[in-house]
């Protein structure tokens, strides 16, 4: 009876496992189908070519060029996640095997709270702050960098809670063994705790990543906005969701829609990235 009972829960919580994968999938192609729609009439009539290869972004022009800003979201991103990525790891490593326990909550305390920060937060204390010290630097302070250095701050604590959790599940015995081989704490956390917790770090990072795509009033605020193609880290930039976000309120028709095509190149740019990493991190598993 209780075999029957038991079997019969697991029986449902399977089929809601089930029903809640579903709903998410077709909740991401409805987004995708929605945006796709919209995009479509300016699709139709110029093609998307024209994206990429018209001479700048001047929709009142019937001018469309998004690469600019295609390049200033990957560039920010990328850069901000080559920042954080070894400061998270770094992070998570100090607060699980070289922290004293009063001392590691504390961190661990502080680390939640930087992650709950709004990002137009940060993006205020880039404009008053990290802004002006840059300008002094180089002239006009508003730049790529100011946008790398922002989004750093903003998804290192979300890589290394992703990746503390990642370490704090980690089979004890694992440890034990390491420990019985005489391994060094360095050595444990080399040898085997960083290559036990891969899967965490790689979603850690994905995550962080996607948040790095997808930020808006931060960048907004620090990056400087302008159209163009960066010729060094100083030069001010656009990125996909600044643009959406500043031209939204009074775009019409085409200019509309060529916004709405900014956001599908936006939507299969980090399924392009997501994919890479994981096909990537497949691929380093399985070389000899």
């Amino acid at each position: 009876m209780f075999q029957s009972q038991k079997t019969d829960i697991d029986k449902f919580f399977n089929w809601l496992l089930k029903i809640a994968a579903i709903v998410s999938c077709l909740v991401l192609i409805l987004i995708i189908a929605f945006v796709f729609i919209k995009s479509f009439p300016i699709l139709k009539d110029t093609g998307i070519i024209r994206f990429f290869n018209d001479l700048s972004w001047h929709p009142s022009e019937n001018l469309f060029n998004i690469l600019p800003m295609m390049l200033g979201t990957l560039l920010v991103a990328i850069g901000a996640i080559l920042i954080s990525a070894p400061m998270g790891i770094i992070s998570a490593i100090f607060l699980h095997y070289y922290a004293p326990k009063n001392i590691s909550n504390i961190y661990k305390r502080i680390i939640e709270i930087l992650a709950g920060i709004p990002s137009v937060v940060y993006g205020f204390w880039g404009l008053v702050v990290l802004v002006p010290i840059i300008s002094r630097l180089h002239p006009p302070g508003f730049s790529l960098l100011s946008g790398i250095l922002i989004l750093s701050m903003m998804i290192l604590p979300t890589i290394t809670l992703i990746v503390s959790a990642s370490f704090s599940n980690l089979p004890q015995q694992y440890l034990h063994g390491a420990s019985a081989l005489g391994f060094t704490r360095w050595t444990t956390i080399k040898c085997v705790v960083l290559p036990a917790s891969k899967s965490g770090i790689r979603t850690g990072i994905i995550l962080a990543l996607v948040r790095a795509i997808g930020e808006t009033m931060a960048i907004l605020m620090v990056a400087g906005n302008v159209v163009q193609i960066p010729s060094s880290i100083f030069s001010p930039v656009r990125t996909l969701t600044a643009n959406i976000a500043l031209e939204m309120s009074y775009a019409l028709e085409y200019h509309k829609s060529a916004l709405f095509v900014s956001g599908l190149v936006l939507i299969f740019l980090v399924i392009f990235l997501i994919s890479f990493i994981q096909g990537f991190s497949r691929k380093k598993n399985v070389t000899p």
